[in-house]
């Protein structure tokens, strides 16, 4: 663990809140050379006081030991590519089925309702695709996946959408 993150982001935190270190003492119940100590990477938290000082400060014990930090393994990159590919295959299910399948009609009357959207109509154009294709990486980004965001910049030309992933990419606030 580093302890000179994890102070820094206590203190980080604390100051965010708008409280002294003596009035996150008080809270807790310590000295403030205790909350001193954590800031300054000299001494961690007592675990017994994680939960409350993480409740007081407004992150999770998980993040506040990475130093601010959500630390996930094996986070799988998902490809910009393989999103756009995957809606033409949306597409090719109709061309290759017959537009009044059963199947296909069925499969875009799911993802209308479900999406509250007209499916074929956002397909007819790219700014819809796009705005699709965002939700999409959004969707993956909050499920715990990563996206290049060199690859989203060069697919995309609707750069309110490529602010919108991003926020969600930083927001995450993943070790890469």
């Amino acid at each position: 663990m580093d302890t000179m993150k994890i102070g820094g982001y206590i203190q980080h935190l604390r100051k965010s809140a708008g409280l002294t270190q003596k009035e996150l003492a008080e809270k807790l119940g310590v000295s403030f050379q205790a909350v001193s100590k954590w800031e300054n990477g000299d001494a961690l938290p007592d675990t017994g006081l994680l939960l409350d000082l993480c409740d007081d400060l407004n992150t999770t014990v998980d993040k506040l030991l990475n130093g601010g930090s959500i630390l996930l393994k094996n986070r799988k990159l998902m490809r910009v590519e393989d999103v756009i590919i995957g809606f033409e295959k949306i597409e090719d299910i109709g061309r290759y089925f017959g537009e009044n399948c059963d199947f296909y009609t069925g499969m875009v009357e799911g993802i209308n309702q479900k999406m509250n959207i007209d499916l074929l109509e956002y397909l007819r154009h790219r700014e819809t695709r796009e705005v699709m294709w965002a939700e999409v990486l959004i969707q993956g980004i909050l499920a715990g996946r990563t996206v290049d965001m060199d690859e989203v910049e060069a697919n995309f030309t609707n750069k309110k959408m490529v602010q919108e992933i991003k926020k969600y990419m930083d927001r995450t606030d993943i070790i890469r």
